[in-house]
């Protein structure tokens, strides 16, 4: 069967409907890894920052954020505060990709087969969307985590492949590379969803009440407004606020368990519920299940506001509206 290309001649244009769903899974792919590597770039000083500070490393644990971002440096030079960024970057590509991409997907299924519109759809197909990235990059998330831990003077793993082979021999094999995937999950699923959610009614809401205001018609296809993008910017801040401070204890229950064998608690942190409840009992609410959350709010509202905003710009620039 012949192409719509062959079709149509060498000298005869696509339709631009054509030309538009022309690889539009790739499209949309690179769009989200795009803007995963943007804004985890922007933020990589404050995520080291926060790992060192979440399973309390004992060179900075009696520091507070600022403290902590001003003693890296000096014990590690400049380069310590992107120590882990590496790995970071093959995980992120493929973790933005993935998860932009499914949430296309999953709204349109729920929408067709579910039959099911409006917000509720969004914060669904978000939610199944983070799952699914989660699960794809779940290792690289893992050897990244190791590696951001250490501090100089103190190398367990050489690199991302020594990290990898060492992981996998010492910790039980593929299994180890999923140690903490439940609270990972868990705390993805209302992550990933509020995150989605808020930044789609947000955009909706906001291009319904003020569009000439707010939006403006897209690059790529007049007869859809978009959001300006400082406009884009605030909404996607607001919506990793919100959907931080929500999910934010099983995030320090996954680092705590992704960690292992380098705590010195490690046994009593093998379970989803049994680290919760470790970490409360030891360190209590704002100290424990919360720790950290002020730097992460200042790394996770500009994380998502780049996230959000450059995905926005991609889809233009790859046709995708």
């Amino acid at each position: 069967m012949a192409s719509p290309a062959a079709a149509a001649g060498p000298g005869t244009a696509l339709p631009p409907g054509a030309a538009r769903r022309d690889f539009y899974w790739l499209r949309s792919f690179i769009a989200g890894g795009i803007a995963g590597c943007c804004a985890k770039t922007t933020t990589a000083p404050l995520d080291r920052v926060k790992i060192l500070l979440q399973a309390h490393n004992h060179h900075y644990k009696h520091l507070g954020v600022f403290s902590t971002l001003c003693a890296v440096p000096k014990k590690e030079g400049y380069l310590g505060l992107y120590k882990g960024n590496g790995a970071m970057m093959i995980r992120i590509f493929p973790y933005g990709a993935i998860q932009f991409m499914a949430f296309d997907q999953y709204k349109k299924v729920i929408k067709k087969q579910l039959g099911i519109s409006g917000h509720v759809h969004r914060l669904m197909a978000g939610s199944m969307a983070g799952i699914t990235a989660v699960i794809c990059t779940y290792p690289l998330d893992m050897v990244r985590v190791r590696l951001a831990f250490q501090v100089k003077g103190e190398h367990k793993y050489m690199g991302i492949i020594h990290a990898f082979k060492m992981i996998y021999t010492k910790e039980g094999g593929f299994s180890g590379f999923y140690r903490g995937l439940m609270p990972t999950v868990v705390g993805m699923a209302p992550y990933a969803g509020f995150s989605f959610f808020t930044f789609g009614t947000l955009k909706s809401i906001g291009l319904a009440q003020a569009p000439n205001l707010l939006g403006r018609p897209s690059l790529d296809n007049p007869d859809v407004l978009v959001l300006k993008t400082h406009v884009n910017l605030l909404c996607g801040g607001i919506a990793g606020a919100i959907a931080q401070t929500i999910s934010y204890p099983l995030d320090v229950t996954r680092r705590r368990m992704q960690l292992g064998a380098n705590l010195p608690d490690s046994d009593k942190c093998l379970t989803m519920v049994q680290t919760l409840k470790y970490v409360y009992q030891q360190h209590g609410i704002r100290r424990g299940l919360y720790r950290g959350l002020s730097l992460n709010y200042i790394r996770c509202i500009p994380s998502q506001a780049v996230a959000f905003t450059t995905y926005e710009l991609m889809k233009q620039f790859l046709h995708l509206n």
